[in-house]
């Protein structure tokens, strides 16, 4: 039984210092980032995809076209729906000069995903630099182009942020939690030089990096991947920015069902095996650390002699996250989960083991 207690203790040590390095190395720049001011006045092409989402291209196409920014059109590409969109669209041209819609055809044949109609957004674009979002999100605020374009001025790649819409119920928390995670990873690691990711309802670039490496053909048969896997092809250790300002923010609806989500969150997860190998061991060690943690602990309060060593060790790495977490939750606009982060990251660990087995059986032909 010592043997056994001597090595859960070990584990445990390790798990915490692990944890002590990603809140040290990574987070703690989120945390003390400070927005840059800097003005950026080029043409910009926000680019938005669209497929069967005539109820919500009418509810938040204006939060885009009604920017207050100098010069940028709106190109929405009508990827073969059959909703209506087509009738919806016309009307919208017929009340914005700078909406240009780009309709695929029924009969064209092209790969699963869309990858295809983004590639057609990004060829209509008349404009240098374009502005990627989606049909079911809204812009924040009539700022948003002039925030999320401000860092073009020495960069050539701007990740934005979307968090997900507060709603009632643990299933919201735990979907804007999970986003929470995404966005601390991904923001943290762009900070630290090793971009890996962008979301594509918040996300910037110029457009010549798109035909530097032709598109997206050497992932073009992966469905998903149009951001992080473009962004990993692409992003440097120096032309990238993040932006993170209210007003940059873009609004998506979270899913109400945990089968939706599920859907949604195992997409996501599928394209993390093209990922590079340091960000692989990176992403896969964050949370493993955390699984070792807190099961440890665990053991360590049931069968560890001496409980004051193991409980202060385990109250100090917990403050440590608050203390990390409480300003980079105010930034994100997510502090409502701060109290009860520690309960969400204890069952968040499930949660992950469930995607996790999942996602070698899921294959998808749609990217809606």
């Amino acid at each position: 039984m010592n043997l056994f207690v001597d090595i859960l203790f070990i584990v445990f040590v390790f798990a915490i210092v692990v944890q002590l390095f990603y809140a040290f190395y990574f987070f703690i720049r989120l945390s003390c980032y400070q927005e840059k001011s800097e003005s950026f006045n080029e043409g910009i092409s926000v680019i938005i995809c669209a497929k069967d989402e005539a109820e919500l291209l009418s509810s938040n196409l204006p939060s885009f076209l009604e920017q207050d920014y100098p010069n940028f059109e709106v190109i929405i590409v009508d990827d073969q729906s059959v909703d209506g969109t087509k009738y919806l669209l016309k009307d919208f041209e017929k009340k914005y000069s700078n909406l240009k819609v780009v309709t695929i055809d029924p009969h064209v044949i092209s790969r699963v995903g869309k990858k295809f109609a983004l590639t057609l957004g990004i060829k209509t674009a008349k404009y240098d630099y374009v502005l990627l979002s989606d049909a079911d999100c809204r812009s924040f605020s009539k700022n948003w182009i002039t925030k999320m374009t401000s860092s073009f001025v020495s960069k050539e790649i701007v990740l934005g942020i979307s968090p997900y819409k507060k709603l009632k119920g643990i299933l919201n928390k735990f979907i804007r939690y999970d986003e929470f995670i995404v966005m601390l990873q991904y923001l943290s690691y762009a900070l630290a030089k090793i971009p890996y990711m962008g979301v594509g309802r918040n996300l910037a670039y110029k457009k010549s990096l798109f035909f530097n490496v032709k598109g997206f053909a050497s992932h073009i048969q992966i469905p998903s991947g149009d951001d992080d896997l473009f962004i990993k092809e692409v992003a440097t250790k120096d032309n990238v920015a993040i932006q993170i300002h209210e007003d940059a923010n873009i609004l998506s609806e979270p899913k109400t069902t945990f089968s939706d989500w599920l859907y949604q969150r195992k997409r996501h997860i599928s394209t993390s095996k093209y990922y590079k190998k340091m960000h692989k061991r990176l992403l896969f060690l964050f949370p493993f650390s955390q699984f070792l943690f807190w099961v440890s602990s665990v053991l360590l309060f049931v069968f560890h002699p001496n409980i004051i060593l193991i409980s202060s060790l385990f109250i100090f790495r917990i403050v440590v996250y608050y203390s990390i977490y409480y300003p980079i939750m105010k930034k994100l606009r997510q502090f409502d989960l701060f109290f009860i982060y520690p309960i969400m990251e204890f069952l968040f660990l499930f949660v992950q083991l469930f995607f996790v087995l999942l996602n070698s059986r899921y294959k998808t032909n749609s990217w809606k």
